[in-house]
């Protein structure tokens, strides 16, 4: 399979039996804004692209939601704990972006979106649900070209002097490059 494109991420999302069971079970939660983001998707393209007949395990499946009312990290864990209850052997992540801006020291978030559009690289910024249909609807807010170019770039807001070295340290963690052998990585001062 090739990805170029969005349809191309959403049809091998939708062909993925697992990837559909986790999105249906995250939409039992009836989140505010909910998106499951992040290595989820970028690790599936990054799959396809690589030509990998087995998936590559994920540290956590990200889910996000946005709710100002309730900021309250215990939430977080209750949705959490019932998403192991429909899912369970899963690393479940789930953090309200209504609060996560005091983490990351930023202004306060205006959606679920806004938060994604401040992760720190533009192949992980990136989000997918499912609507009241049961149909994908896929979010990258700095688009897909580097996600199906396999080039890890900074987003703008960490393309900057006082938030690049969040992203160069994630990015050498992180060592994607040693998984998935074509993936190339800007922005990184090697000194």
């Amino acid at each position: 399979m090739i990805i170029k494109n969005e349809e191309d991420i959403i049809k091998a999302i939708r062909e993925d039996e697992w990837m559909m069971n986790l999105l249906k079970a995250v939409k039992t939660l009836n989140l505010p804004d909910w998106w499951v983001c992040a290595g989820f998707v970028r690790s599936k393209i990054w799959d396809v692209l690589h030509n990998f007949s087995s998936r590559t395990p994920l540290p956590d499946i990200d889910v996000i939601y946005f709710d100002s009312k309730i900021v309250d990290e215990l939430e977080e864990i209750k949705m959490e704990e019932k998403l192991k209850s429909i899912v369970p052997n899963i690393p479940w992540s789930v953090k309200n972006q209504a609060r996560m801006h005091i983490k990351s020291n930023m202004s306060p978030y205006s959606s679920s979106i806004d938060g994604i559009s401040k992760f720190p690289e533009t192949v992980t910024a990136l989000g997918v649900k499912l609507d009241e249909n049961e149909d994908i609807k896929l979010t990258a807010p700095w688009g897909i070209n580097d996600v199906v170019n396999l080039e890890v770039r900074p987003t703008p807001f960490y393309d900057t002097k006082d938030r690049m070295k969040v992203y160069e340290n994630r990015v050498r963690k992180k060592a994607w490059n040693k998984t998935w052998g074509m993936v190339k990585i800007y922005g990184i001062n090697n000194s």
